[in-house]
């Protein structure tokens, strides 16, 4: 080869190409390096109404480490997401110093057993609430299936009058439903059948439980797992003893 003007030529070409290529890459890898392209803004955008947006951008910059082209985002959209009432994060550079955060919050449905909140999708997630919300009870894994629930048992209680405001699931299955009457009633649903026996409920509650409420009786609890009825429960009421025929 090295009696090979042709060959030789060849290869000095390529490692000229290569030596031009690692000195390329150097002076890139300089240049992004550069303060000239620091992050300079943070732009937060979304609808805010719990997120401080001034919190947000002090976690952005305290995270974010590097310049435009440097900066890991991955680190700073798992931080953002563990800020209260943040559901999505969404980051976006824009040339040559900017970065765009684009915020998505939780909106409450109701709270979740006994420390937390379950969002319109049926998320939970913890942050600090004052407000007056349902109450949701149930086994880890059931926020999204309680949701929809509490959707269709709630509209069904509207025919009644009745607003719910308390629903519970227990490890065996059953359900168990509050209203936010006072006294509140109690509506034991079980296991099976559930929106049916509600319906049913609905249908003859102006004639049983509302009819009793409204000449100054309440029922406070209400047990749906009857076949063909329910039983209603009012509170200081003593049956009768059936004297025996002799």
């Amino acid at each position: 080869m090295w009696d090979n003007p042709r060959q030789l030529n060849a290869l000095a070409f390529a490692v000229a190409l290569l030596a031009l290529m690692l000195l390329c890459w150097g002076a890139a890898a300089w240049a992004v390096r550069q303060p000239v392209f620091e992050l300079r803004q943070v732009a937060i955008a979304g609808p805010l109404s719990r997120v401080n947006p001034a919190h947000l951008e002090a976690v952005v910059r305290e995270e974010l480490r590097g310049t435009f082209f440097t900066m890991q985002l991955a680190e700073a959209r798992s931080s953002l997401q563990r800020v209260p009432w943040v559901r999505g994060i969404a980051l976006r550079r824009q040339w040559p110093s900017r970065l765009e955060v684009f915020v998505t919050e939780h909106t409450p449905l109701a709270r979740w057993n006994d420390n937390a909140l379950v969002n319109k999708e049926g998320e939970v997630f913890v942050a600090d609430y004052d407000g007056e919300l349902p109450q949701f009870t149930g086994p880890e894994g059931t926020a999204g299936e309680i949701s929809t629930r509490f959707a269709v048992f709630g509209d069904a209680l509207q025919r009644a009058g009745l607003t719910l405001g308390e629903i519970r699931l227990s490890a065996r299955g059953g359900w168990e439903l509050k209203t936010t009457t006072v006294p509140a009633l109690t509506i034991a649903l079980g296991r099976s059948d559930v929106e049916e026996r509600l319906s049913r409920f609905v249908a003859y509650y102006a004639r049983t439980v509302g009819a009793l409420a409204r000449a100054g009786t309440r029922v406070e609890y209400a047990d749906l797992r009857y076949r063909n009825g329910f039983a209603a429960r009012v509170p200081g009421f003593k049956e009768r003893a059936v004297k025996k025929a002799a």
